[in-house]
């Protein structure tokens, strides 16, 4: 099978785009991995798939798979990427789109300066629904990490994020946590955990442990709930500037019942022709 694809990142957080709307694309668990992997594939922490919308008032049908192969409901990062594919490639003339996704319909828009806008939709914190076992509807809870107790925010941006706040995010334990809080048992389908430094009201400094992936340079999804997460605990106003080892994301929430609009670049590296 060939297949044309792109490579795009958002700040560092990089995909294989692969159109599945002018070729036939069915891909495995062990052929996305083959594709992610950085040494024997193209490389990418998550492959995009466009595919034609399932239902009416949408343009697209949006579908994210991890580097370990598992499909997964949301990626930030990517669905700025995704907006700039489409219309670089000419499958739409529209400068703001609507895409379905596993957990509902995001807007994103390519905005005149080339950075992207994406409204990712009403944040959840009911922990049945993030998920997160929970007796307790509190916006900071305890969660036990091997020997260590660390308060964390648990929400869905339509995927699950643990928020921690840590004093200093360079000497966060990101890498011997990270992959704990990711398969806590707590969370039933797994979790994105996240590292927050606040520098100011309007500023943070974070990174993301991404469930399937590992630390990535920059999490969409993750920048959102961090700075959810940081509003609702009364640390932050709106908008924020998010810091990620990868760049710059602007995350903007007017509060509980409202979107999260995220706005930054997504750039295509090269694109190419693979034989799997």
């Amino acid at each position: 099978m060939n297949l044309k694809f792109s490579k795009m990142h958002g700040l560092g957080n990089d995909f294989v785009v692969i159109d599945g709307v002018r070729q036939t694309v069915n891909l495995s668990s062990a052929q996305v991995r083959a594709l992610a992997d950085r040494h024997f594939g193209v490389g990418c922490d998550q492959l995009l798939l466009v595919e034609p919308a399932s239902q009416p008032g949408v343009d697209f049908r949006y579908r994210i798979f991890n580097a370990d192969g598992g499909e997964v409901e949301q990626c930030g990062n990517g669905a700025r990427c995704f907006v700039r594919f489409v219309h670089d490639q000419g499958l739409t003339a529209k400068r703001a789109i609507r895409v379905e996704t596993q957990k509902g319909i995001i807007e994103p828009r390519l905005n005149d300066d080339g950075e992207v806008t994406v409204d990712m939709g009403v944040p959840v914190f009911e922990p049945d629904q993030v998920p997160f076992v929970s007796p307790s509807r509190e916006v900071a809870q305890s969660l036990q990490v091997g020997d260590e107790e660390v308060q964390i925010t648990a929400v869905s941006m339509g995927n699950p994020h643990a928020v921690q706040v840590v004093a200093d995010v360079d000497r966060a334990p990101v890498e011997r946590q990270g992959p704990i809080i990711e398969s806590h048992p707590r969370f039933p389908k797994r979790v994105n955990a996240g590292f927050m430094q606040v520098v100011d009201r309007h500023s943070i400094r974070l990174r993301v442990y991404e469930r399937g992936a590992g630390e990535t340079l920059a999490c969409g999804t993750g920048a959102c709930a961090a700075v959810v997460a940081g509003i609702a605990r009364g640390l932050l106003d709106s908008p924020v500037r998010v810091e990620t080892r990868g760049g710059f994301l602007s995350i903007a929430w007017g509060g509980e019942g409202t979107p999260v609009l995220m706005t930054g670049p997504a750039v295509t590296v090269f694109s190419g022709e693979i034989t799997l």
